[in-house]
C-alpha cells in the first residue's frame, strides 16, 4: 500500500482548472519529484494534500484511508507534513521554540495538566525538548537552538522550516522548494539531509523541485505537470529525456 496516493485529482477556481487528473502514489522510503515549469500547478498539488485546497474531483488518499477535504490539523495530526517556499516561520521565538511548535500534533497531556503543570506535563514537555534537540542535531543547526529565527539569514531559516517539518515526525514529509535561495553548500547540506531521511528514517517525499541537477541525483521518480495536467512519469533519466518534457521546459525539443 501507498504511504500517500492521489487518485484523478482535479482542483479548479472558478473557470480557471488549475489540476486535472493528477494522479500518483508514493511509497515508504521514497522520494518522488514533483517538476513542471512554473504555474505548471505543483505547489497546488501540495496544497491538495495538506488540507490548504479541497479538491474538485479525485480524491487523496493516506495509507488508504481516504482525507479528501479534511482540516490541515487532521492531515498534520495523521502523519503529513510539509514546507513553505518561504520558511514561515514566527520570527521573534528561538529556533528551538520553532520546532516545539512544529511537535504540537504530538503532544498528549491534557489541558488541567498543561495549567497546573502537574508531573505528566513536566514529563511531556521534556519528552517534546529531546524530540526536538534530535532533529537540531539531525540538521546540524544546534549552535542556533536559543536564536530568534528572524535574525537567521535566509537559506538557514529554510533550513530550520524544513527542520519544523520533520519534528512532527511525519510519515509523509511534502517539500515545496527546500532549495530556492539556498547557496551551493546549503543545497549540498539539504541534500544530505534528504538522503538521511530517506535511507535512515524511512519517511516517504513528495518533493517539488525546479533545480533539475538535484532531481537527477536524487529522486526515484519523476511526476511532470504542464499546466496542472500530468505529461510523464518515471525515472528520472527517461523522464529527462521525453521530447514532451523538454519542449514544456524550453519551448522546443
Amino acid at each position: 500500500m501507498a504511504e500517500l496516493e492521489l487518485r484523478d485529482v482535479r482542483l479548479a477556481f472558478g473557470g480557471l482548472q488549475v489540476l486535472d487528473g493528477v494522479s500518483f502514489g508514493v511509497e515508504s522510503g521514497e522520494l518522488l519529484a514533483l517538476i513542471g515549469p512554473n504555474g505548471a500547478g505543483k505547489t497546488s498539488v501540495l496544497n491538495c494534500v495538506c488540507g490548504i485546497y479541497r479538491p474538485t474531483g479525485g480524491e487523496v488518499l493516506f495509507r488508504g484511508e481516504r482525507i479528501t477535504g479534511a482540516s490541515p490539523h487532521a492531515i498534520a495530526r495523521a502523519g503529513i507534513a510539509r514546507t513553505f517556499q518561504h520558511g514561515e516561520l514566527l520570527p521573534h521565538l528561538s529556533v528551538l521554540d520553532n520546532l516545539l511548535i512544529g511537535r504540537h500534533a504530538r503532544v498528549s497531556s491534557g489541558f488541567l495538566s498543561e495549567v497546573l503543570f502537574l508531573p505528566a506535563a513536566r514529563a511531556a514537555e521534556r519528552e517534546q525538548r529531546e524530540a526536538a534537540e534530535r532533529i537540531l542535531e539531525f540538521v546540524e543547526l544546534e549552535r542556533y537552538r536559543h536564536q530568534p529565527a528572524g535574525t537567521l539569514g535566509f537559506g538557514t531559516q529554510k533550513i530550520v522550516g524544513f527542520a519544523r517539518a520533520l519534528a512532527l515526525e511525519p510519515k509523509v514529509l511534502l517539500l515545496d522548494e527546500p532549495s530556492a535561495g539556498l547557496n551551493r553548500e546549503e543545497r549540498e547540506d539539504l541534500a544530505r539531509y534528504i538522503l538521511r531521511i530517506k535511507h535512515e528514517l524511512g519517511i516517504a517525499m513528495v518533493w517539488v523541485e525546479h533545480d533539475m541537477q538535484m532531481v537527477a541525483d536524487l529522486a526515484d521518480r519523476l511526476c511532470v505537470l504542464n499546466y496542472g495536467v500530468p505529461l510523464a512519469s518515471g525515472a528520472p533519466d527517461a523522464v529527462l529525456k521525453d521530447r514532451r518534457v523538454i519542449e514544456a521546459y524550453i519551448g522546443r525539443a
